[in-house]
């Protein structure tokens, strides 16, 4: 167990926006909410998974919705607490700690709010080791574990109780209810024992957030690539460098769905790479072949800052570096790439692991 402080925030959101693979929400946004929760309310407990009983009751907190909604539609900063509120008297039983859904920007400092505020642990652990659009596209669904019930509250002070046959059901329908709410609201989801929660989880996101984001600061410091120490931390690749020459870019159902279009430079000069997204990036393409896809992580950095640019934040002219980050080892596996893999969003080619694309390349 550690403290997490104020000071603690810049770090983690940080990293939380490269694992975050373009999505998870508003990573400056997330990180302000979190910051002034910590510091009203004292630092939060970082716990290991191993550290909880079997019978704990940990709940997961999110923000659901449009990313190019959240930069204007900013959360009062009650939705989540009333969330959690609504969790606990349908249980019946107080929430023993928090956690992230997802290593995404707003989605990896939101439960800090919670956790601050309500007096509450948080588990250094996520259920994606990434971001992913939909609500069932987590770890735990491989292991069977419910969405439901699921709560949300938005800015109107409306909230909802929903409960569902199975975690896809549960996806249409707080989907629905997400667009008649704005296009964003607050959640309490997954409701897990302390034992479902060490099998299905993936261990020690946020400190691998907070490492990711200080290699970036630290690599500034000591006139360093960041780019290059993000590579160190993660184990990626670079995958394409260029200026953005097109973005496309809408809100869809909830979704901001788009493809921004790189014209190369460097190494890459006379060639082109177009990014695909649902919320987060899920292909990166040339003219001759698929350098990633989903479930690996696609992150945009600054060229020159290195520091990880989101899927709503893309402007023509910007200079990046497409980087590859290999995924957790269970979406590789055929359950997993049911839920996250290629052809569930709709592309006609098989996953081929990062690693071997990359190797194909340089043979």
């Amino acid at each position: 167990m550690r403290l997490i402080t104020a000071d603690d925030m810049e770090e983690i959101a940080l990293g939380a926006a490269v694992l975050g693979t373009g999505g998870g929400g508003d990573p400056y946004i997330g990180k302000l909410l979190a910051i002034e929760a910590l510091r009203r309310h004292g630092p939060v407990q970082l716990l290991d998974i191993d550290a909880l009983d079997d019978d704990d009751l940990i709940v997961p907190a999110a923000m659901m919705g449009a990313p190019t909604v959240m930069i204007e539609k900013i959360p009062q900063g009650d939705e989540i607490i009333r969330a959690f509120r609504e969790m606990e008297s349908y249980l019946g039983r107080s929430i023993t700690a928090t956690m992230s859904i997802e290593a995404g920007g707003l989605n990896s400092t939101t439960p800090f709010s919670v956790a601050a505020a309500l007096g509450l642990p948080l588990i250094d652990a996520d259920g994606m080791g990434r971001a992913f659009p939909e609500i069932q596209m987590v770890t735990m669904s491989i292991d069977d574990i419910s969405a439901t019930p699921f709560t949300l509250a938005d800015d109107k002070g409306n909230t909802l109780l929903i409960n569902t046959v199975d975690n896809l059901w549960t996806e249409r329908f707080a989907r629905t209810a997400v667009i008649e709410m704005g296009c964003s609201a607050m959640l309490a989801c997954f409701p897990m024992t302390g034992r479902q929660l060490k099998q299905a989880a993936v261990p020690g996101t946020i400190s691998l957030c907070q490492r990711i984001g200080r290699a970036i600061r630290q690599a500034h410091n000591d006139g360093q690539s960041p780019i290059e120490a993000v590579l160190e931390v993660t184990g990626g690749y670079r995958l394409f460098g260029g200026k953005i020459g097109d973005i496309q870019r809408r809100t869809v159902r909830g979704f901001t769905r788009g493809q921004a279009v790189i014209a190369g430079s460097g190494r890459w000069t006379n060639q082109q790479c177009t990014l695909q997204f649902q919320n987060e990036f899920l292909v990166a393409q040339t003219e001759r072949a698929v350098l990633a896809s989903v479930p690996d992580l696609i992150t945009i950095l600054d060229a020159e800052t290195g520091e990880p640019i989101t899927t709503e934040s893309l402007r023509y002219g910007f200079r990046v570096e497409v980087l590859g980050i290999p995924c957790n080892e269970r979406w590789r596996t055929p359950k997993g790439l049911s839920l996250v893999g290629p052809q569930y969003f709709g592309y006609d080619f098989p996953y081929v692991p990062l690693e071997e694309r990359v190797q194909q390349r340089e043979q």
